[in-house]
């Protein structure tokens, strides 16, 4: 682990079982909508794309007015409880994003974990990338009710936090199956 690695963590519950919320990321055009239009985010990977583990996916978007192509590689498959995608080339050091549906009280509580390093460190981290991450998770939060067709005023967001990793802590690896509530059945 790198000194300057971070991680990202947020909650949202939403009142719709896990296979419902989970379809709306079954299809990786999805992600422009969940995305803020600052960042002019497009997918460039032709449709239809087959979402499963080790599917590549191309984007484009701006940071800060800068042009950068991201790729990534889909890591995780599990639907409809989990999925994790890895950075292959971008604008980050290191991204690994996992994602989880749990089933609670009768809706699905999704979780994000982002395990994350920024080129110039400390420096670029407080000054953008803190700011940018939270407008970016805050929008997908208020943007995922009206893609499910469900009342915001029924949709519970939790916090948005940022810490700087510890060597040796519990934090300091980011493994969504330790997250999940069931074990994995790799046989079907």
């Amino acid at each position: 682990m790198s000194k300057n690695e971070y991680e990202l963590r947020t909650t949202v519950w939403l009142p719709l079982k896990p296979p419902a919320v989970f379809s709306i990321f079954s299809d990786a055009f999805k992600l422009e909508s969940l995305t803020p239009s600052f960042l002019e985010f497009e997918v460039l990977t032709p449709a239809p794309i087959e979402m499963k583990q080790g599917q590549l996916i191309d984007y484009r978007l701006r940071l800060h007015g800068l042009p950068f192509r991201w790729r990534t590689r889909i890591t995780q498959w599990e639907p409809p409880f989990a999925f994790e995608d890895s950075q292959i080339r971008g604008p980050y050091s290191l991204w690994v994003h996992s994602h989880t549906f749990a089933e609670q009280d009768g809706g699905t509580l999704m979780q994000d974990v982002v395990r994350y390093a920024v080129p110039g460190g400390p420096l670029i981290h407080t000054l953008f990338v803190t700011r940018d991450l939270r407008r970016i998770f805050k929008y997908r939060h208020d943007r995922l009710p009206q893609l499910l067709g469900v009342d915001v005023s029924e949709c519970r967001p939790g916090e948005i936090d940022i810490r700087r990793l510890q060597k040796g802590t519990s934090r300091d690896r980011c493994d969504t199956r330790s997250a999940l509530p069931f074990k994995a059945d790799s046989s079907s």
